[in-house]
């Protein structure tokens, strides 16, 4: 959790990083903006630059032939260790994040680099540098008075609900590669490799959040690659499951994964599968399992979205199901020639 009601301000440059695909070139800052004790624009600025970053998904630096070859570990290392230097590595990471949008749907747009003290994060009061950028202007209705009369105008500017891409680089935890947050609200394609991958160089971070969205991911794939209508797991069974680990990671504080196949997978055949399933998982993904791990709420409500519990009927019908796979039957009406489900209940409303 990230609390910067107490966050000020000590450094803040902004320059401008054109779109590499059109051949745009970088115009820098001669220097940092000063924002001589402006209240109302250091709270529009900690706003801006803050609110998007509402998830517990913490990652760091990383580097396959280790941390020291990491470009940006090094520049914000020595931020961190001169913040004399602020200026001078802003160009640098600029340069940097030039260097690495060759994708043609990077637009351009204005790079702020910000260094804020006491910054509040899981509980540890630290500083942080941030990187943002903004690439996309709204249209915004100016009313002016002007001889007594209203007049309309209007003008370009950002959004300062809506970060298109940016990063808190928490100063903790620097043996292992610092301890940061990442949005990328703009790109969502191939293109969204290169903030995360390509320009920071960033690992999830290996914590409870992790673990407990690598494990909901596997149940999902687990329904979607093996127990499936291929292999005569009807949809209702499916959805049974899902909805089953959805229940199971909602209710508990910890996860254990012998009490989770007990009351989720239960039917030791299936039990025998799901265990195949999360070797093959572990090996393809790339992504650690662990048996036992602290649940993490924030990554059950993100991944919650995605365990869709739906049947869908043709193009006439949706049938949610929540429960009660037993309220559930499935036919086949021989005289129409086409299958039904019967739904028993209680009561409507």
């Amino acid at each position: 959790m990230i609390d910067f009601t107490q966050t000020t301000i000590q450094n803040i440059v902004i320059h401008h990083i054109g779109c590499r695909a059109e051949a745009e070139q970088l115009r820098f800052s001669k220097g940092e903006l000063q924002l001589n004790d402006d209240e109302m624009v250091v709270d529009v600025l900690k706003q801006y630059f803050f609110k998007p970053f509402k998830t517990e998904a913490y990652f760091n630096f990383h580097h396959e032939e280790g941390l020291e070859q990491n470009l940006m570990f090094g520049l914000v290392d020595t931020i961190f260790n001169s913040p004399a230097s602020f200026y001078d590595n802003s160009i640098a990471i600029a340069n940097h994040l030039y260097e690495q949008s060759n994708h043609p749907k990077i637009k351009g747009g204005e790079f702020y680099m910000v260094l804020f003290n006491n910054c509040v994060v899981d509980g540890e009061i630290v500083d942080a540098l941030g990187i943002f950028k903004s690439e996309n202007k709204d249209t915004f209705l100016k009313v002016m008075l002007r001889d007594n009369n209203f007049e309309l105008g209007a003008q370009e500017g950002i959004n300062i609900k809506r970060l298109d891409k940016g990063c808190l680089i928490f100063n903790t935890e620097k043996n292992l590669g610092y301890k940061i947050c990442s949005v990328d609200n703009i790109n969502k394609g191939n293109e969204a490799h290169f903030w995360k991958d390509d320009f920071l160089g960033l690992k999830p971070r290996e914590d409870n959040y992790y673990f407990t969205n690598n494990y909901l991911q596997m149940c999902k794939g687990f329904v979607d690659e093996v127990f499936n209508e291929e292999n005569e797991v009807e949809r209702p069974d499916q959805v049974d499951l899902l909805n089953r680990s959805m229940e199971y990671f909602g209710k508990h504080a910890a996860f254990d994964e012998r009490e989770f196949e007990k009351e989720v997978i239960r039917q030791p055949e299936v039990v025998d599968a799901f265990q195949d399933y999360k070797t093959f998982f572990e090996s393809e993904k790339n992504m650690p399992l662990q048996d036992s791990f602290d649940i993490s709420k924030d990554a059950v409500k993100s991944e919650k979205k995605h365990f869709k519990s739906v049947l869908k009927l043709d193009k006439n019908f949706h049938v949610y199901v929540h429960g009660k796979r037993q309220y559930l039957e499935k036919g086949f009406d021989s005289q129409r020639g086409l299958k039904f489900y019967k739904l028993y209940f209680e009561y409507e409303e």
